[in-house]
């Protein structure tokens, strides 16, 4: 998610952006902290941490390249919602086995980060009030130019075939 937040955010820019930088900044120092905290206790979690991550990652099968600005911020989003709701996860479980310093440790982190949850949140629901904003390609690129045509594209062949569908005569609404 750091590095990731960290790559959108330079290419979102405005205020958007500085939020997903914050919030990557947020959870480079959280992976530090929780580092030293499982190596206290050894646990080998570093390994472990950054497979699941990728193999359970909410992210979409798209990159962020060809995505329009509003369905990126909201796609980047998902990821921190998963680790947030993993932190209070396992605060339950550090609590489960009577470890009270990573218990409170796990609850500041997923508190933080829940701030930045909220923060990146309203964001997105605010980039509705400026549909013009919100289509613009999260990328400039070429390539981020093209891809947002596709989605485009793929968006108006949607949006002819649910209506061709709902006018078919004996079809209920």
């Amino acid at each position: 998610m750091a590095r990731h937040w960290s790559a959108l955010g330079a290419r979102l820019g405005g205020p958007e952006g500085e939020l997903l930088r914050a919030g990557a900044a947020d959870a480079r120092a959280m992976v530090t902290e929780l580092a030293l905290a499982t190596a206290a206790r050894d646990l080998p979690a570093d390994l472990a941490a950054a497979s699941a991550g990728r193999l359970a990652s909410p992210r979409a099968p798209l990159p962020d390249r060809v995505l329009e600005r509003g369905q990126a911020l909201r796609l980047a989003l998902l990821e921190l919602q998963h680790v947030v709701t993993l932190l209070g996860y396992l605060r339950e479980l550090a609590g489960h086995d009577g470890d009270a310093e990573l218990r409170a440790l796990l609850a500041r982190w997923k508190q933080a980060l829940g701030h930045d949850e909220a923060s990146v949140r309203a964001a997105a629901i605010a980039l509705g009030a400026r549909p013009d904003e919100a289509i613009v390609p999260a990328d400039e690129s070429a390539v981020g130019r093209a891809g947002a045509r596709l989605g485009w594209a793929v968006g108006a062949v949607g949006e002819w075939v649910d209506r061709r569908a709902g006018h078919r005569p004996g079809r209920r609404p």
